[in-house]
């Protein structure tokens, strides 16, 4: 059996349809907060897609914020201390 076929067979098994993508598109812009408080129902999925990859850059942008923050309270402060030990133990967690 050719790898063309093979792949054509495989594709066509895991294709998905219109309504699938309708589907994951309305659950992405029901977890986005830029779209989810819009007044209006009909959003094309071009632009949930592009309010989804700005959402994912600004969280990932906060948590490199937050960990910058973190790094710089952990480094001021006292390595045997209370604070630093609460801190330590939430992050293990």
């Amino acid at each position: 059996m050719s790898s063309r076929s093979s792949r054509s067979r495989q594709s066509s098994s895991s294709r998905i349809t219109d309504d699938q993508i309708a589907d994951l598109v309305s659950k992405l812009q029901q977890l986005v907060p830029e779209i989810r408080h819009r007044r209006s129902d009909k959003v094309s999925a071009s632009k949930v897609l592009q309010e989804t990859c700005n959402y994912i850059r600004n969280l990932h942008r906060e948590v490199d914020d937050l960990s910058d923050r973190l790094s710089q309270l952990l480094a001021s402060t006292d390595s045997n201390s209370a604070q630093a030990a609460i801190i330590r133990s939430l992050l293990n967690q």
